[in-house]
């Protein structure tokens, strides 16, 4: 314990040499799909340790963010110097296409192998794990996800569609490539009535008022209403759960990538990561408290995730899961 609190003064009372800091500034444009209120506060928070860095931001849903940026690519005028988006499947088809700054000093010494994209292309800001909502009332508490195909669930589980959603189709390929018999666990879900269709906020809703009792869902949105008063909770299977991490990356056409650079090691930074948790994320960083409501952080299993692979596997799982649903 005392080791660990040294640790984290240090972290907390080295600040950057005011020349170091003052080294950087010019002007930074971020795309992100973080709420407003989310990417306003992180912008400050790097602002107060770079006043020098003048930084805009454009905020939307992932797949917007991406058709913007895509636009501006075939136009040969990205606009963009940073992208702050849901999940790693889609920086590394971007890193793939040569379209990423890789950012070889990043410290990540801190970070467990794999959190982060090896060849430091883009690195991990959050944990966002998918796991089980119930309705209180259900006669059946799950804690694995083979729960879910029990009688008791019939025609009462609702999640979102990896049609619509990257989150979702993250999770699918997690769950596939890790739970004993792979696909047979969603087609024993279809056999069993469940729901695939709406988005996570729409999955809360149902298991929430009754009309499901079993959901898979994102954690924070659960785990927050139930603090509320929600008559849900929220499971972490024990096979462990899927994450997207929040990636952030450096555009290879950035104008100013030494500001940009200075944007990633604050997030990745144990401050940054600080900040994470104060918004009521799970913060990447492994030192980092969990918000509250949460179980302590060993106790949560992360299954394991390739992005590379998932990438490729992509099509075929898209597919696959039209197959069983449609």
């Amino acid at each position: 314990m005392r080791s660990f609190a040294l640790a984290a003064a240090l972290a907390f009372g080295l600040a950057l040499p005011a020349t170091q800091a003052g080294a950087v500034e010019g002007k930074l444009v971020l795309y992100t799909s973080q709420p407003n209120t989310d990417a306003q506060q992180t912008i400050d928070a790097f602002k107060a340790k770079y006043p020098k860095v003048e930084i805009s931001f454009v905020r939307d849903g992932t797949p917007r963010v991406m058709a913007k940026l895509r636009a501006e690519f075939e136009a040969g005028a990205p606009q963009a110097d940073l992208l702050l988006i849901a999940d790693a499947v889609t920086m590394e088809g971007l890193k793939k296409e040569g379209r990423l700054l890789a950012h070889d000093k990043a410290d990540t010494a801190a970070y467990p192998a794999g959190m982060h994209d090896p060849a430091k292309f883009w690195f991990a800001t959050k944990l966002i794990t998918t796991g089980i909502v119930y309705n209180t009332k259900a006669t059946m508490k799950p804690e694995s996800w083979l729960d879910l195909a029990k009688p008791e669930a019939k025609n009462l589980l609702a999640m979102p569609s990896p049609l619509n959603s990257g989150a979702a189709m993250i999770h699918t390929i997690t769950l596939t490539g890790n739970l004993p018999g792979g696909w047979s666990f969603y087609e024993n879900l279809q056999k069993n009535g469940a729901l695939a269709a709406g988005a996570n906020g729409d999955i809360l809703r149902q298991v929430a008022t009754g009309e499901k009792l079993y959901g898979m869902i994102v954690d924070f949105m659960p785990i927050r209403e139930k603090a509320k008063g929600a008559p849900v909770a929220f499971v972490f299977p024990k096979e462990g759960v899927s994450a997207v991490s929040e990636p952030v990356a450096i555009l290879k056409a950035s104008k100013n990538p030494d500001a940009a650079k200075a944007f990633v090691d604050f997030l990745i930074s144990k401050e940054g990561q600080e900040l994470a948790l104060k918004q009521g994320y799970v913060a990447a960083h492994p030192q980092v408290a969990l918000p509250a409501g949460y179980p302590a952080r060993d106790t949560i299993k992360l299954m394991p995730f390739d992005a590379a692979k998932a990438l490729a596997d992509e099509p075929a799982a898209r597919k696959r899961f039209s197959a069983i649903f449609e």
